[in-house]
């Protein structure tokens, strides 16, 4: 007999840990290969994780909503015959049982220290530049939660993080005493910090007391909810959002797709919808103007070279997940309405994989798909910008001609811009919405696809 470890697989370069949210198999159980043991989930896509081999599983080594990072052992699985991808060595396999368990609690200390930190227990809200630091320097979401901040809102600053690291390695700053207790003092000692005072703003943005009568229903948040409410909240605090609206008329492309849906469907196999023409202008105009095509990062600025256009999709369950279109100027009418279809396709059967959801540099939301005129939709952070797509309507229009004005029926539509005023002015706001409106409207009506 041997022992093979199960570990967590890389997801995606960007993708360095996650969630375990439900156990598959349990201990004892027969597994075949390429059968799923576990369900795990990232930040914002849930998967399955497969076995390797067949045999039986041994041992959990983690259990239900605890974060495993890429690499990490999760589970043992006992196979017939000799060698494996990964057997474990004898020795380590004979190890008294108590051993073990002191080995996993010191493991659990080492990662409170050494692994990177989850910021989602504190209530405080921190700029990506200021866990990147924390990260890099070791400090602890304790040391962090305790650092008084000298921004708006008591927020900690790039500025006050650089000065505790100072502090602490001068000996100033006292550290709470994670490291240096017995594996029981971690959970029972407080850290021994000096208390920030709580900023006055803070207080006021503490939750009302909501009433519930015995008519009442409560239910809880499912995972990828209080994932979406804490993107969200933070990318208000975050952004300074302002919004630029423009209506476009788009006659020519509803006559063009009225023509030719057919032919296409029966040639290349995919519906053709508005979505996949909307986003080849959005990708045009991104090149036009590569200073909507950025991040931020506390007070850096990264001018991302690949367009990476994300495209926000209801799920069944009403939860919204914002897959990407890789390298979308590059594609083609018929490549970017494949890659929207099997994204959306994907997306709405739960078998997105974690890298299909990562890297996007601006996203466009179709508020349109349920009779939505416009919206005023929130950034999808680190980006700078988000456009909206709303509903095609017929309405009422003047029209100019060489003989003279007149009233006609169009097909139109409002895209709604929200940017970043930290670092996007209204005349680039502005200008790019308008040049993305300018593509649709000189759609050519004769064009193959």
């Amino acid at each position: 007999m041997a022992r093979f470890e199960l570990k967590l697989p890389k997801m995606g370069e960007s993708v360095a840990e996650a969630t375990i949210t439900n156990w598959l198999k349990e201990v004892g159980d027969k597994i075949e290969a390429d059968e799923a043991v576990l369900e795990i989930a990232t930040d914002k896509v849930d998967s399955e994780v497969p076995s390797e081999v067949s045999g039986i599983l041994v041992e959990q080594l983690f259990g239900k909503d605890d974060l495993v990072q890429v690499g990490q052992t999760i589970a043992i699985i006992e196979t017939e015959g000799g060698d494996t991808p990964a057997a474990t060595p004898a020795a380590e396999v004979s190890a008294p049982v108590e051993a073990v368990e002191i080995e996993k609690t010191i493991e659990v200390v080492k990662e409170t220290v050494a692994a990177p930190q989850d910021f989602a227990g504190s209530d405080k809200f921190f700029s990506p530049l200021v866990k990147n630091i924390a990260k890099e320097e070791g400090v602890s979401v304790a040391e962090l939660d305790n650092i008084q901040g000298s921004g708006k809102d008591g927020r900690v600053t790039k500025d006050d993080i650089l000065k505790y690291i100072d502090d602490r390695k001068s000996g100033v700053a006292q550290t709470p005493k994670v490291v240096e207790e017995a594996p029981k003092a971690v959970a029972a000692e407080t850290p021994k910090t000096v208390q920030a005072p709580e900023p006055v703003a803070q207080k006021s943005q503490q939750a009302v007391p909501v009433s519930v009568n015995g008519a009442d229903e409560i239910v809880e948040m499912d995972r990828m909810r209080k994932l979406i409410s804490g993107y969200m909240t933070a990318s208000v605090q975050t952004s300074a959002h302002v919004q630029s609206f423009i209506e476009v008329d788009v006659t020519n492309i509803v006559k063009w797709r009225d023509k030719v849906k057919t032919a296409f469907e029966k040639r290349e196999g995919e519906k053709l919808t508005f979505t996949p023409i909307m986003m080849e202008a959005v990708a045009k105009a991104l090149k036009d103007f590569p200073g909507m095509n950025i991040s931020v990062d506390g007070d850096y600025i990264i001018k991302k070279k690949n367009i990476n256009l994300g495209m926000a999709a209801a799920l069944p369950n009403g939860n919204l997940i914002v897959p990407v279109i890789k390298n979308a100027d590059q594609l083609n009418l018929v490549g970017m309405a494949k890659a929207v279809n099997d994204l959306g396709n994907r997306a709405k059967a739960g078998k997105l994989k974690p890298d299909d959801t990562q890297g996007g540099t601006y996203t466009v939301t179709n508020v349109g798909t349920f009779g939505s005129v416009f919206g005023t939709p929130i950034i999808n952070q680190p980006q700078v910008g988000i456009l909206a797509l709303g509903a095609i309507r017929k309405v009422p229009a003047v029209i100019e001609t060489p003989e003279g004005d007149f009233i006609g029926i169009r097909q139109k539509m409002f895209l709604s811009h929200s940017y970043d005023h930290r670092v996007v002015d209204g005349a680039l706001g502005g200008s790019f919405v308008k040049r993305v409106a300018e593509y649709l409207e000189a759609f050519d009506i004769d064009r193959d696809f």
